[in-house]
């Protein structure tokens, strides 16, 4: 089935633009990423989705096309009403997919709607359709990586000019792809600028990008980690300071907390918070008048060391404390001892030397016929003792083989949650954002203990590998929570993709822990907000949050549908705030001005810049630099500086790092472009 389907009025007709955007998907990144690029980047967008209902949600009665005319049904009046109001200001149409206001980058009033269409598969008779020849960019975001690349191979080969996005979830696997394709784009181009050639070709991992948001939720609720240039930037949430103390902004303060986060009743950080609601990038006036509020703040950075080698999970070997019980060892300890004990006793009464009182006890303990009838009573007593000790010797031999045979046997099965475990994280769900959390939060040295109703799901081989701690069953069964010693635990991550198992876990971990600290992972935006409400009403003093991966990751996808490099995104309650890369030639609010001139409240500011010279510089700004840990005695220092001089007049020939909003770098974009031809 291929057609044409209009969510809102519209010309039926209308072939797309040239230079408008494909997103061809199946769940809610796609729906998500179109979202993005129209309403905040001001693209024209046609949505390829299948036809029939969503797979991911089949409790849900809309089918694709439904969902995706109701999200933008509502982000066009929202939109609308933002024009005839004025709209707002900064970003504060940051919280989803409800409630998007603020300049979407369109004068008018009205909006236009996203064009749909349906199709099983994106053939080339689809992709023709869809306008493939005067795209500018494509982006691949089904949840099958086959499809994916399949579909790619066939664009560059349609149109080998064109920006491509593509989703893998195998990173090794998207790093040959990516040079594939960009081979196939400079055979196809000859000359081509090398950054224009880099940015041809993206792979991106809606589970690497929001991995570490999630992890960082479930251990403090606040810390995010960002990686640029080999070095690790941390942002964390503080709380109000008391009367009389000043905050402390760390490197910059990046958002103040909406005033609601302290209020049971309040939502976390929408719309509905009205002028109490989180601020990001606020300037130093606005800090100080903040009284009350939280705040999020630039507060480390560190170097990633290249040649650290990952946290062992588990050792290649087998050693004697997973062989072996911590009985029989004791036991063996015990028998030990006891020997030693008949050998020295057997030195006190006579006159033998130490190495023939060692040899006749053990010859006694193995039970060897000598008996010592012509010997003193004290050594005819010793030989009674040692006998009767090695017959406590054969039940240990036995035990130490069965231990032995059992823990081989088993050496490939999941492991159990072990007695006296406390202090760790529930994980819930091992597709392919819990799997990547899993490994971020044992990276992190973290003890996780698992729970899959799947017992061939993606993750398991790797919690196996890692003898992480698992258990197999339905989360909404009594009993496999506490089998997981969920009143025991740090904290909660319930990932599976269902949103209503993801809830029922959550209240009934409560009911165990009312303290327990929890991160649940939700689709539907407004749902998110009702149930954030009830738990921080209900249980006022725990910590809550509830995340969307697509909402983490759509960003991410938008930028190198722009053509930028997206080095991270960091959820600021329910906002998002972006960490990119930029060449300052081009960018008119950038370009021959100060640090302090180019900040703009609400919108961007500048980090960093990369004081390495354009010709040596690496395109992926987030890759770590070059570095032979065998050859160099140190790693190489890091080229990015960050305590910039507010007075530090920015250069065409530089690149920065900016920390912005989604319509703070949208508006940067569209800058460039209209500056473009006055240049």
């Amino acid at each position: 089935m291929l057609g044409f389907v209009p969510p809102l009025p519209q010309q039926p007709g209308r072939p797309p633009s040239a230079g408008h955007m494909i997103v061809c998907g199946d769940d809610a990144l796609a729906r998500r990423l179109a979202v993005e690029l129209r309403y905040i980047y001001g693209e024209r967008v046609t949505l390829l989705l299948p036809p029939g209902r969503d797979a991911n949600s089949p409790e849900t009665p809309l089918t694709q096309r439904g969902r995706a005319a109701a999200l933008f049904g509502r982000m066009s009046a929202a939109m609308n009403r933002a024009g005839n109001g004025g709209g707002a200001t900064g970003d504060s149409g940051d919280s989803g997919d409800s409630g998007d206001s603020g300049d979407s980058g369109d004068t008018n009033a009205g909006v236009e709607a996203v064009r749909i269409m349906e199709a099983p598969e994106p053939s080339d008779d689809v992709l023709e359709e869809a306008g493939i020849d005067r795209a500018a960019a494509l982006a691949l975001v089904y949840d099958d990586d086959e499809r994916n690349i399949r579909a790619a191979l066939t664009a560059r080969r349609l149109n080998p000019r064109l920006r491509l996005v593509i989703r893998l979830y195998n990173r090794k696997l998207g790093q040959h792809l990516e040079e594939l394709l960009d081979q196939a784009a400079a055979v196809a181009m000859p000359g081509i600028d090398r950054a224009l050639l880099d940015a041809s070709t993206t792979v991106l991992s809606d589970a690497d990008t929001a991995a570490p948001a999630l992890a960082a939720t479930a251990l403090t609720g606040s810390s995010k980690v960002i990686q640029a240039e080999g070095l690790l930037l941390r942002a964390a949430e503080r709380p109000p300071p008391a009367s009389g103390e000043s905050a402390d902004p760390g490197l910059c303060t990046l958002a103040l907390l909406s005033s609601t986060t302290n209020d049971p009743a309040g939502a976390e950080g929408s719309d509905s918070s009205g002028d109490e609601a989180p601020r990001l990038l606020p300037d130093e006036r606005a800090v100080a008048g903040a009284t009350g509020r939280g705040t999020v703040v630039l507060e480390a950075i560190s170097r990633a060391d290249p040649d650290r080698p990952a946290t062992r999970m588990g050792g290649r070997g087998a050693p004697l404390a997973q062989i072996f019980s911590r009985r029989l060892r004791w036991s063996a300890l015990g028998f030990a001892l006891a020997a030693v004990a008949l050998v020295v006793a057997s030195l006190l009464t006579t006159e033998d030397t130490a190495l023939h009182s060692a040899y006749l006890t053990l010859l006694d303990l193995l039970g060897m016929n000598d008996p010592a009838e012509d010997a003193s009573a004290a050594r005819q007593i010793i030989q009674i003792l040692s006998g009767i000790a090695g017959l406590l010797l054969l039940p240990l031999l036995i035990a130490a083989v069965l231990e032995a045979f059992g823990t081989l046997r088993t050496a490939s099965s999941l492991r159990r949650p072990p007695r006296g475990l406390s202090g760790h994280v529930v994980l819930l769900g091992l597709g392919k954002i819990g799997t990547r959390v899993l490994v971020r939060l044992r990276e992190l040295g973290i003890p996780v203990v698992v729970v899959e109703e799947d017992s061939d799901a993606r993750g398991i081989p790797l919690a196996r590998a890692l003898h992480v701690p698992t258990v197999i069953g339905d989360v909404t069964q009594e009993g496999v929570l506490e089998s997981a010693k969920v009143y025991r635990a740090r904290a909660l991550l319930a990932l599976t993709s269902s949103d209503t198992t993801n809830l029922e876990a959550t209240l009934y971990a409560r009911s165990v822990k009312p303290d327990l600290r929890v991160a649940l992972r939700l689709y539907d935006d407004e749902f998110a907000t009702a149930v954030y409400r009830t738990l921080r009403t209900a249980h006022p003093q725990a910590l809550t949050r509830s995340r969307s991966v697509s909402h983490l990751a759509a960003p991410a996808f938008a930028g190198a549908m722009m053509g930028r490099q997206v080095l991270g995104a960091i959820p600021v309650e329910r906002k998002v705030m972006l960490f990119a890369a930029l060449e300052v030639a081009g960018h008119p609010q950038l370009e021959d001005r100060t640090v302090e001139q180019a900040f703009r409240a609400g919108a961007w500011r500048v980090l960093a810049i990369d004081a390495t010279p354009p010709a040596d510089r690496t395109p992926d700004l987030a890759a770590l630099p070059p570095f032979d840990p065998e050859g160099d005695a140190t790693p190489p220092p890091s080229s990015l500086v960050w305590d910039l001089h507010p007075g530090y007049v920015l250069r065409a020939q530089d690149r920065v790092v900016i920390a912005a909003t989604r319509r703070g770098l949208a508006e940067l974009l569209r800058r460039q472009r209209s500056a473009a031809p006055r240049q």
